[in-house]
């Protein structure tokens, strides 16, 4: 479904990935986790056109393309949202900004209520919670109407207890909207619980050092043995991977 093939990106003598590729299949939900500053945040720069690429290919649906602006929906650790207007008319700004027309409001209302906001719409941004607020982004991301989806971190800033309940909201993008999902997060036990295939990153040049699919049926638990060994040995992993930029 996206094939990025010898994708590289430079900024100077630095090179962040060189010859770097990744395969995502369609409905899937792949989880990207890394050093910090190993190029994550990059890559999706790269994929979404803020920054250009060097040099690669990234094919989405059979067509070769630039970047994906326009093709994918794009959800950060911020929400973003703009505090001078209401839920409900942050989570419409994809209906202006593409300009399509059509029953929109009643289907924001009906993903505000699936993700739990019901009764919040002509709230300002301000006099919500933060879980909220990432609930609305989410909406927002959705009334994009793209297949696929890029999560840059979104639960992050978060408390455990609203990230928790986020999460599971994340796993409806896949199961129920039929979303294909590519996610950076450092948490690898979050990433466990959500993916069905993690991808351990290493320093830069980033480069996908090892490769775990996950076939058990979500949602998971934390505590389930299998994933805590596949938990410990990615540590050990990312560990190693920062004591050797360290030597």
């Amino acid at each position: 479904m996206l094939f990025v093939s010898n994708l590289t990106k430079k900024f100077g003598d630095l090179t962040v990935f060189d010859g770097f590729n990744l395969d995502l299949p369609r409905n899937g939900f792949t989880v990207l986790v890394g050093p910090s500053g190993c190029g994550k945040s990059t890559f999706f720069d790269v994929l979404t056109g803020v920054v250009p690429k060097a040099n690669g290919e990234i094919i989405w649906l059979e067509e070769k393309l630039s970047h994906l602006r326009g093709k994918a929906a794009y959800m950060q650790q911020k929400d973003l949202l703009l505090p001078w207007l209401t839920l409900i008319e942050n989570a419409l700004l994809p209906i202006k900004v593409t300009k399509r027309s059509g029953n929109a409001e009643k289907k924001a209302r009906f993903l505000f209520k699936r993700l739990g906001l019901d009764g919040f719409e002509n709230y300002p941004p301000q006099k919500v919670s933060g879980g909220m607020r990432q609930r609305c982004a989410l909406v927002r991301t959705l009334m994009f109407e793209h297949e696929l989806v890029l999560l840059d971190e979104p639960l992050s800033a978060l408390d455990a207890i609203t990230r928790r309940s986020l999460q599971s909201i994340l796993l409806l993008l896949q199961s129920e909207f039929n979303k294909t999902l590519l996610m950076i997060t450092h948490d690898v036990e979050e990433a466990l619980l959500l993916a069905d295939e993690v991808l351990v990153l290493s320093s830069q040049p980033m480069q996908i050092r090892e490769r775990f699919v996950l076939n058990t049926l979500k949602p998971r638990q934390g505590d389930e043995a299998q994933l805590l060994k596949i938990k410990l040995h990615i540590l050990q992993e990312l560990q190693a991977e920062v004591a050797h930029e360290m030597v």
